[in-house]
């Protein structure tokens, strides 16, 4: 679904999201018009400028947006985002676009509208509770005349880097293949490149002309399309939905293109996907074990240790540089044949890379080359069979859509002057569309090879659950989260210990060696980017080179509950400075991790300067909530570890609290931020797979309130860490 954007107005299609009693979703297409922090909504596309809309609401400082990823709803795919009030928990608004693409310049454009800048900011700034706060945020249709202002919210600024730390390559080229780059990962003692590992780590690299989301879409199906080009794809099927951005796919392989006498292959993987803010996709792959898909009779089981794809827009978004990466371990029961074999296989099936530019370069021989970011440029990138899904998907839903309008037109008129995200949901939601059994069970059928939902999906813990449609479902979602025994998430449940005295802060171990496992220490500050003094003008960023606050201990715990404000127990560290009287004033991040066992990684910051002597920082403290959700950054770095997770984590700064809910405390000597991990889908898969991974990485982390105007820069860091080879049995029972 196309739509437009400039730098102050987005507008175009989107579908309204909603649940009958039942719980059974159905979707309504309407019109939205993002302008001057005002989201606004049309039956049809307005004429003119001085029609009124049939609903519009405020997007202030209140309010948040997540991004759902991809669900089915009557057999038509969409992309799913939510924004919701922090102020009233149940009022939300869910929506979805026809492509990720749009998605995600909606929810650029959203957060953006959030933060957006006052006309007056001011120097200092106020905390107070949510029950002080007022009862609504939420505009009419008819833009009203003031607006109270809570602060200074910068624009969100699109910074020009795609990473924010300096770190040596992994990988060295060793060939050149069907027009296909070889890459295989480099080894510190292996200086000679001769050496390669029994299931080495190799990727193809390719340009494909393709824009990044028609690639995605083609990678994504299992449907009949994908025979033409994936030659290594017999059939696939999705075993089980996790949520909009994960799934567990059975995939049987042909073997005609395997050696002779090789038994056919199966791969059971955990699949994840997401969006950067540039346009490129990361799908990403690593085998798993599931009781609903055992071993199959005729098929050897392969183990794909990591692997996925790395889809980046190049040539101003008209084609698009794919990485595509295996590290498999193909089960070969003959010892003298598992290196050469398991190297040359890997190759093989990377080739496929160049089976897709083949494919691409053919449609394109046949449609206008300029390709744009508008849905009908994305069909015609699409196979035959992916187009023709998506039509007779847009004519049954244009069908429905037709039919719910007659029934709505007068609930329309009374409720136009509703004053929240509410009111841009329609107000009936008596509308049954019961799938035919039959298309739970074909997924060949289906072009997107997953199953038609039948449940939302698993909110964040401030919004409301709606009714569920059968007991399944309710089950399924008690457990969407919880550790399993093996799978997708690779721990075991841990026993549930007698609580025992916890000093606070001091339950890791330090260790400035960084060779004991388990345990803390400070990462070097010049690892990391920071905006340096003339960043308005040149986009520059420089070497951090030191730090504002000295990291003083770290927590690793467990319980069944969130731990919040970590900061006020009587027997934390900050509590015995207090208690001392000493002026020390602490830094508390504690990043809350979700699960039917819930992690806790608390990490301890101590500034021995007065608050006063660093504004911005000051400032931090001393401001409201949506300040300092527009100003937290965390840059991460997996320094060691495998591919699948260095990718699914990232370079690259974030703004923490306009991507996941952030709860603050502030004592008397201390600020304490907790990061709910689970009020987002994105963050819960990368969580999840970093979980798997735990034991074998190193994890590396600044944090940093960001700069954005000549006073604040350049930036400074508050502080590093870096968190050497976590094991989830060593952390502390609460």
């Amino acid at each position: 679904m196309g739509v437009s954007q400039n730098d102050c107005k987005m507008e175009g299609w989107l579908y309204v999201i909603r649940s009958n009693r039942f719980g059974l979703q159905f979707s309504r297409k309407r019109y939205f018009i993002l302008q001057d922090s005002y989201l606004k909504c049309y039956k049809t596309r307005p004429i003119s400028q001085e029609e009124e809309p049939l609903r519009s609401a405020n997007i202030d400082s209140y309010i948040r947006i997540t991004d759902n990823g991809r669900e089915s709803i009557n057999r038509k795919v969409f992309f799913i985002f939510t924004l919701y009030n922090t102020l009233k928990d149940n009022d939300q608004l869910k929506l979805g676009a026809s492509s990720s693409e749009d998605a995600g310049k909606w929810i650029r454009s959203l957060q953006n509208a959030v933060v957006k800048e006052c006309p007056n900011p001011e120097k200092e700034f106020m905390s107070f509770s949510k029950k002080n706060w007022p009862p609504s945020r939420f505009g009419s249709s008819k833009r009203a005349d003031s607006k109270r202002s809570v602060g200074y919210y910068p624009f969100l600024q699109n910074e020009a880097v795609t990473s924010d730390v300096i770190a040596p390559s992994t990988w060295k080229i060793f060939g050149c293949q069907n027009g296909l780059r070889l890459f295989k990962e480099a080894k510190d003692w292996d200086s000679r490149g001769r050496h390669w590992d029994d299931h080495p780590a190799i990727m193809a690299v390719g340009v494909v002309d393709g824009t990044p989301e028609a690639i995605f879409r083609t990678l994504m199906s299992l449907g009949a399309s994908r025979s033409e080009w994936d030659f290594c794809f017999y059939r696939g099927s999705v075993v089980e939905h996790l949520d909009g951005h994960t799934d567990i796919l059975h995939k049987k392989l042909y073997s005609n293109w395997l050696p002779w006498g090789m038994r056919r292959r199966d791969l059971l993987l955990r699949r994840y996907w997401r969006r950067e803010e540039d346009g490129t996709y990361v799908i990403l792959y690593h085998s798993v074990i599931q009781k609903k898909c055992p071993p199959q009779k005729g098929y050897v089981r392969a183990c794909l240790k990591s692997g996925g794809y790395v889809i980046t827009p190049v040539n101003q978004g008209r084609e698009s540089l794919v990485k595509h990466m295996l590290a498999i371990d193909w089960k070969f029961w003959k010892v003298y044949l598992r290196p050469p074999s398991a190297r040359s296989i890997t190759i093989r099936m990377l080739e496929r890379i160049a089976a897709l530019r083949e494919l691409f370069r053919a449609k394109s021989g046949n449609h206008p080359s300029d390709f744009s970011s508008s849905d009908s440029s994305v069909k015609t990138m699409l196979p035959k069979a992916g187009m023709e899904d998506i039509e007779s998907e847009d004519k049954g839903q244009q069908k429905f859509e037709q039919n719910a309008d007659l029934k709505e037109n007068e609930a329309e008129k009374k409720n136009s002057g509703r004053r929240s995200l509410m009111s841009l949901n329609d107000a009936s939601d008596e509308f049954f569309d019961f799938p035919d059994s039959n298309e739970d069970m074909d997924f060949d059928l289906l072009e997107n090879g997953w199953y038609p939902e039948k449940s939302q999906e698993q909110p964040a813990s401030h919004i409301c659950l709606h009714r569920l449609s059968s007991a399944a479902v309710f089950v399924n979602k008690l457990h969407d989260l919880a550790v399993q025994k093996k799978g997708y998430i690779d721990f075991q449940e841990l026993p549930k210990d007698a609580n025992v005295a916890t000093s606070y802060g001091n339950t890791l171990q330090k260790d400035s060696t960084y060779s004991l496992p388990c345990s803390w220490a400070t990462a070097e500050p010049s690892t990391f980017l920071i905006r340096g003094e003339n960043y308005l003008k040149d986009s520059q960023k420089i070497k951090a080179k030191g730090s504002l606050m000295q990291m003083v201990g770290a927590d690793w715990l467990r319980s069944d509950h969130r731990e919040d404000d970590l900061g006020s127990r009587p027997e934390s560290i900050i509590q015995k400075y207090a208690a001392q009287g000493r002026p020390e004033f602490f830094f508390v991040i504690n990043i809350q991790v979700p699960g039917a066992t819930q992690y806790t990684l608390a990490l301890y910051y101590m500034l021995k300067t007065p608050l006063e002597e660093t504004p911005l920082l000051h400032s931090f403290v001393h401001g409201d909530d949506a300040f300092r959700n527009s100003r937290f950054k965390l840059i991460p770095y997996i320094s060691k570890g495998s591919w699948i997770v260095k990718q699914s984590v990232g370079k690259k700064a974030c703004l923490v609290g306009q991507a996941l809910e952030m709860h603050y405390f502030r004592g008397k000597n201390y600020l304490e931020l907790d990061i709910d991990v689970g009020s987002s889908t994105v963050a819960r898969g990368v969580v999840s797979l970093v979980l798997g991974y735990l034991n074998n990485l190193v994890i590396e982390m600044a944090f940093l309130v960001q700069g954005n105007n000549e006073e604040e820069l350049p930036e400074m860091l508050l502080g590093t860490c870096r968190l050497n080879n976590l094991d989830v049995s060593k952390s502390v029972p609460v």
